[in-house]
């Protein structure tokens, strides 16, 4: 109870804007708490190691997760604030503060995972990074974590294998317009739902359906109200690593090297707790024993593919700015790249 009592108080007190402490990083995120369970958690227990220990202690971090301190798109904004220096926050948190962070959505684009690493790291990320720096002002990118690796599909009326398979089902998305025009371009029928409300409505028959990385369909337990999960792949959208650019600029010069050194390690963490995850009985492995799972040829993907991606390229140029276009641009370059490169390359 005295432990609990006294994270109520400091949330509270933070919350008020009372003084805090130099050179603490409070860091918030929206997900569990343990880094063996979590990509997110893992990446920012990595992060705060490695900082507190790199720096001698002259940096410390104090990780909120589970949205103790508000919601991701609260989560933002404290940062901005200076409240909170630094989060965890997804495509969907972010699009009302950056909406040109939309262009990560364009559907069935990458064709494994390596390639969202070697976009993501390379000259589109900095790219990106730069951008939602120059747009917001106030903060500084450090990275772009995997939030739990790619979206697949479940549903509890058929098994789907084509496009005509979605025809009549009931997809929860989130209350992206992109998402939507994307799952209404596979036949289906979008259906915007709050997270907190994703299981009911499954459960109920409000949805037929939803789409999440395999880890959040595991821990979420919606095998136990879904009968068929489809592997489509077909979005990828990582975390944005980002901290107060005011307290970033009040570091020294080897606390900030300290501070990226630690951010690029949290980002390796996410990635590779997302792919034990994925190939563990807390993932896909599991999942096979209470779920039908289908995995698409790639043939079917293109056929997905040929039907969506010119409804999401449209939406692009019909809701957001000419610099987003070039964004998109930028980033199937960077995609089309990176998926004609191999590893032993």
């Amino acid at each position: 109870m005295k432990t609990t009592v006294t994270a109520l108080a400091l949330s509270a007190t933070m919350l008020a804007g009372a003084a805090s402490a130099e050179n603490l990083i409070r860091f918030g995120h929206d997900n569990i708490t343990d880094p063996f369970e979590n990509p997110a958690h893992a990446c920012t227990a990595v992060f705060s190691n490695l900082v507190t220990a790199g720096t001698n202690g002259s940096v410390k971090v104090e990780v909120f997760g589970s949205n103790q301190l508000g919601t991701a798109a609260e989560h933002v904004q404290q940062v901005r604030d200076g409240m909170l220096q630094a989060t965890l926050t997804s495509t969907g948190a972010l699009a009302s503060y950056y909406p040109r962070i939309d262009v990560l959505n364009l559907p069935f684009a990458f064709s494994g995972n390596a390639g969202t690493y070697e976009v993501f790291d390379g000259d589109f990320g900095a790219a990106l990074a730069a951008d939602i720096e120059a747009e917001l002002g106030d903060v500084v990118v450090l990275g772009f974590p995997d939030t739990g690796g790619f979206f697949a599909v479940t549903n509890s009326q058929r098994e789907i294998a084509s496009l005509k398979d979605f025809e009549g089902i009931r997809i929860r998305t989130m209350t992206l317009p992109s998402h939507q025009t994307i799952v209404q371009a596979l036949g289906a029928e979008a259906y915007p739902l709050s997270w907190g409300e994703v299981y009911s409505g499954l459960q109920t028959g409000v949805i037929d359906g939803q789409m999440n990385p395999v880890p959040i369909i595991s821990f979420a337990n919606f095998a136990e109200v879904q009968d068929y999960l489809t592997l489509t792949n077909h979005l990828f959208s990582p975390y944005t690593f980002m901290m107060n650019r005011d307290f970033y600029e009040g570091l020294t010069d080897e606390e900030r090297a300290v501070v990226h050194t630690a951010a690029e390690n949290c980002v390796t963490a996410s990635r590779g707790l997302s792919r034990i995850i994925e190939a563990s009985d807390r993932g896909l492995a599991g999942l096979m024993e209470s779920i039908n799972v289908t995995a698409l040829t790639a043939e079917q993907r293109a056929e997905m593919a040929a039907a969506t991606q010119p409804a999401f390229e449209a939406h692009v140029a019909e809701n957001l700015d000419e610099k987003a276009g070039e964004l998109l641009d930028l980033f199937r370059t960077a995609v089309s790249e990176a998926n004609a490169a191999t590893y032993l390359d």
